[in-house]
């Protein structure tokens, strides 16, 4: 039985050392390796910077430009891969990973569908020209300013400066609505004035307050229309056209607007009425006089 146990360390002492040899033998090989790893890695930064700045000078969408950039960084980390694997005198197992590309590649596409439709979704978002970085754009419930597209997913920058991530895959097969590809936006302020208003007089103060503010070039009408008899009020929208990129520039023109409308309101004695609620007793009350 001692002997047994004896075997058994001096089987593993023999495997330990045999492993502490090959270490200490391949250790120059590792050490290469790993310098061409940290080599290819800061190489692939470099090259990254450069190719967007060589591409940006010829190609108008930054996206395109940032997609080249990330596929020479990584062409030159798997080539920095293949350099080290081969100062490991791996050429063997690199032969055997090449082999098994095909059938690992099935796999893992099976694996990883989702991945990979975002990441061919993220090739054909930064070709497509109706979607840029630095445009405001509107999706799947969220609005912002598209600051970066990369082959994962797209990412918005909202209004309050939180930053929203959302797949590539999504983008593609929804709608959106990008405010950046027209310069002129049209504005619809909804309002009501009391029963006992002029209507052809709201409609010229109106229509004077909103022309004061933006005068069209191009000699677009400032549509008003009267839209219903409310409760209280009869309700009315007006609609005219400003210069406007992004959902920004759109409230600061429905706010200015709302303030000129009021403001002449104001000056002509309109009245905006709050919402009354008129209650109606078919029973008769009676009321006691207290008892003195």
């Amino acid at each position: 039985m001692n002997d047994k146990i004896q075997a058994s360390f001096i089987d593993i002492y023999d495997k330990i050392e045999g492993w502490v040899t090959a270490l200490i033998e391949n250790l120059p090989n590792i050490i290469v390796a790993i310098i061409v790893m940290v080599v290819s890695y800061y190489a692939a930064r470099f090259v990254n910077k450069w190719v967007v700045k060589l591409a940006s000078k010829r190609i108008p969408q930054d996206s395109i430009s940032n997609l080249i950039g990330r596929i020479s960084a990584t062409a030159v980390v798997l080539l920095g891969l293949f350099l080290a694997l081969g100062a490991m005198d791996l050429s063997k197992t690199l032969n055997t990973l090449l082999a098994g590309a095909g059938i690992s590649g099935l796999v893992i596409g099976l694996a990883l569908q989702g991945t990979l439709s975002n990441l061919l979704s993220g090739v054909v978002l930064s070709f497509r020209k109706k979607i840029e970085i630095g445009n405001w754009i509107e999706t799947n419930g969220y609005s912002g300013e598209v600051i970066d597209i990369n082959l994962n997913s797209l990412v918005l920058k909202e209004f309050d400066n939180n930053l929203v991530v959302i797949p590539n895959k999504t983008i593609i097969e929804n709608p959106f609505k990008n405010y950046s590809l027209t310069t002129r936006m049209r504005i619809v302020v909804s309002c009501g004035v009391g029963y006992e208003s002029d209507l052809e007089l709201v409609k010229k103060l109106t229509k004077e307050a909103i022309g004061e503010l933006y005068k069209d070039d191009d000699d677009s009408e400032i549509e008003f229309y009267y839209t219903e008899f409310g409760d209280s009020s009869i309700n009315f929208i007006c609609r005219f056209w400003v210069d406007a990129q992004n959902a920004k520039n759109k409230l600061d023109a429905k706010s200015v607007a709302i303030r000129a409308i009021k403001t002449q309101f104001n000056a002509n004695d309109i009245n905006i009425p709050f919402p009354i609620r008129t209650l109606e007793f078919n029973n008769k009350l009676n009321i006691n006089s207290p008892q003195k």
